[in-house]
């Protein structure tokens, strides 16, 4: 069994990312500019985009967090989104999910400029995905794939079984596993809360990737020998016996399944930090494809 390092592939990605960075200050070129936008205050998003935030520090990015009220109105969200839009400083920009219940997320999400869209979740950039073309990769997927690059993970041929159906995870990864090239020319089978017997195409997957979000969904008893277990899960369980009262636990058995598989992701430190690394690749790349 081997570990898939989410948190020191994403440090040798944030190495990467911080020497194009400072090639870009030699040139005398604008650096990379990340805006997100907060909308409340709950815990883990706040948290989640502090995160992003100390991430640019790292990296030499410039960062600008958005912090708006829970209360704030939709016509004024959008209202500032069309600011960031047409603010030559930005570069690229994210709006924290989820959003308050009387905000229409689909809507904001469209208000977003493809262009600077570097979570990928604009239906442009999700169309062309889709179509193979040059977009922005939502940074989970991405991250996903780029795990598997860099522990030269054969995917080709290979039977993938995704679980879960979002159009964050599931739907973005089932496209990218089954492109081609490496890794890709997968057979994938998108799985869902509503497969019946959903055990019977785990059992017979060379690559789970589970996105549920359902706590140690996934037991041993539902994975073959030698498989390769990608988590995307992160669900916060209650835990009195630690300081924080929960723990971080993800879809995977890891303890159990860890005995059978081939490569694994734990969690935290798997797919986590992975995400993180892959919204500033993003970043990166929106910076370099303003002055093209």
């Amino acid at each position: 069994m081997n570990i898939l390092d989410g948190k020191k592939i994403s440090n040798d990605i944030k190495d990467e990312i911080t020497e194009a960075v400072a090639q870009m200050k030699t040139n005398g070129e604008k650096t990379p500019h990340l805006a997100a936008v907060i909308v409340g205050e709950d815990g883990a998003s706040l948290t989640y985009v502090g995160s992003k935030v100390r991430a640019c520090a790292r990296v030499g990015f410039e960062s600008t967090l958005v912090q708006l009220p829970a209360d704030i109105t939709e016509a004024d969200l959008l209202a500032k989104i069309q600011e960031l839009n047409a603010d030559d400083e930005i570069d690229g920009f994210i709006v924290q999910l989820p959003l308050p219940s009387h905000i229409d997320t689909q809507k904001v999400l469209l208000a977003v400029d493809p262009k600077k869209d570097v979570d990928g979740f604009h239906p442009e950039n999700f169309g062309k995905l889709a179509l193979d073309m040059e977009t922005f990769i939502p940074a989970t997927p991405y991250g996903i794939m780029e795990l598997l690059r860099r522990y030269d993970i054969n995917t080709s041929g290979k039977h993938t079984v995704v679980i879960g159906r979002s159009h964050i995870v599931g739907r973005p990864i089932s496209i990218l596993m089954s492109r081609k090239g490496q890794p890709g020319d997968s057979t994938v089978t998108l799985t869902h809360s509503r497969t019946k017997d959903l055990a019977s195409f785990t059992k017979n997957a060379d690559i789970v990737i589970s996105a549920l979000g359902v706590p140690n969904f996934l037991t041993a008893d539902m994975v073959k020998e030698g498989a390769v277990i990608i988590d995307v899960g992160i669900t916060r369980v209650p835990d009195n016996t630690t300081t924080k009262g929960y723990v971080i636990t993800g879809d995977v058995d890891f303890e159990a399944v860890r005995e059978k598989a081939s490569y694994i992701t734990p969690v935290p430190g798997g797919v986590g930090p992975m995400t993180i690394a892959m919204l500033l690749q993003n970043t990166l790349l929106a910076r370099q494809r303003s002055v093209q």
